[in-house]
């Protein structure tokens, strides 16, 4: 099993910067791909950002240029810096991680950008 715990979402005005983090623990050593997805009111989860085990990085076209996905040292850890941000990146972002084919999901935190 592995666990995800998210955090750092918030309120913030238009053109503001946030930063989430996301903690894995469990069965961690495994695990090949991290990364972060979304969900605005009404719509289906989408893919915001990912990083793979070997650094690689993959990024939605709607957050290229203005997200940032990182892991920490201990690479239990996945950070996503979020800069220039638009009401139309309000959600609830999800944390996931990929282990031997399975999706493991954190609980989410709200982001709530201002116009």
């Amino acid at each position: 099993q592995v666990h995800l715990v998210e955090s750092g979402g918030g309120l913030v005005q238009t053109g503001g910067s946030l930063r989430l983090s996301c903690v894995a623990s469990g069965t961690i050593f495994s695990i090949n791909i991290m990364g972060w997805y979304r969900q605005a009111p009404g719509k289906e989860r989408e893919l915001v950002a990912v990083i793979r085990s070997g650094g690689t990085t993959n990024y939605a076209d709607s957050v290229k240029g203005r997200f940032t996905i990182s892991r920490g040292s201990a690479k239990n850890t996945v950070y996503l810096q979020m800069n220039s941000l638009k009401p139309e990146d309000t959600a609830v972002y999800y944390c996931n991680a990929n282990r031997d084919g399975w999706d493991y999901w954190g609980k989410g935190t709200l982001v709530t950008v201002s116009s």
